[in-house]
């Protein structure tokens, strides 16, 4: 057995690099994956599917980019035998392991939606993960408009989130980001038609990342990226994932967000019922005092 990390995912192949000989191979998981019997601490448990009488969790693993495996270097096929514990993990895109997540919006084509910014924070906080901002397509809109959004912009960053401001096609605000990728594992995660292979493009032009050209119907880039998969650049690697431009944020429960808005961190001890205090209705809310400076 040989430990490896899969840094491509299509069709159900898996590429695989070897940690020791830094070869990528090609391999596919081995049905022993699929019956599981965890406890309750299991870094797997995202992936329950039914529980046993005897409370022990069965779930069917399936590899992801990002993960650590050990595969049978003696089988032709490469089998994946063993997916180590995750640190963390994205469900949608599919990556584990993950330092931070590169949030990609665009100031126009799409516009750019503080909604859908919002929902991107939550769902990489609750995956404790490190969210970055990178805004770009700064070149599609004047002055005035851009000078409007960075003081808008300027809460995210007093709260503690780095924003970095690109225009890819003449390579923009690159220069801020250039140890940004070392040791790290990224996700480059946005929007449908935000500039996320146009943006890769920039920073790694021997790859060659297809992009399309602008939807003459919704005035964006089209959907290019088909498949997830880990680029070396800068000492680290990134993950190009498939886009999308909508987020689902049902999975959690109505009392648990509170807990996923880091700028209530600081004054929910505060409150007079603590971390059981919603924010929304309850006397002395710490939260609600302070509002006018969050």
């Amino acid at each position: 057995m040989k430990k490896g990390q899969i840094v491509k995912l299509t069709g159900g192949l898996y590429s695989i690099l070897d940690l020791e000989t830094k070869v990528i191979l090609q391999a596919r998981a081995s049905g022993i994956l699929r019956h599981q019997k965890l406890d309750e601490n299991s870094s797997f448990n995202k992936q329950l599917t039914k529980r046993t009488k005897l409370d022990i969790k069965t779930v069917q693993i399936s590899p992801k980019v990002g993960d650590f495996v050990l595969y049978d270097n003696t089988d032709i096929n490469h089998s994946i035998k063993e997916i180590f514990p995750r640190s963390n993990e994205l469900d949608r895109p599919d990556v584990a392991n993950v330092d931070q997540v590169l949030i990609l919006t665009s100031v126009k084509n799409p516009n750019f939606s503080f909604n859908l910014l919002d929902q991107f924070l939550i769902l990489i906080e609750a995956a404790h993960i490190k969210p970055v901002l990178i805004v770009s397509k700064i070149d599609l809109i004047d002055e005035n408009a851009l000078e409007t959004l960075k003081e808008t912009l300027t809460y995210y960053e007093r709260i503690g989130y780095d924003v970095h401001y690109v225009n890819s096609k003449q390579k923009i605000g690159f220069d801020t980001l250039e140890d940004l990728f070392r040791d790290k594992l990224s996700v480059l995660a946005g929007q449908t038609g935000a500039g996320k292979s146009t943006f890769l493009n920039a920073l790694m032009p021997e790859f060659n990342i297809k992009t399309q050209e602008i939807s003459m119907a919704l005035g964006r880039g089209k959907h290019t990226t088909r498949h997830t998969e880990l680029y070396f650049y800068g000492g680290g690697m990134i993950a190009d994932t498939p886009g999308f431009s909508k987020l689902e944020l049902n999975m959690f429960d109505p009392d648990e967000l509170k807990d996923y808005f880091i700028e209530f961190k600081a004054y929910e001890p505060m409150c007079k019922f603590g971390s059981s205090c919603s924010h929304i209705h309850e006397p002395n809310c710490a939260v609600k005092d302070n509002e006018n400076i969050l």
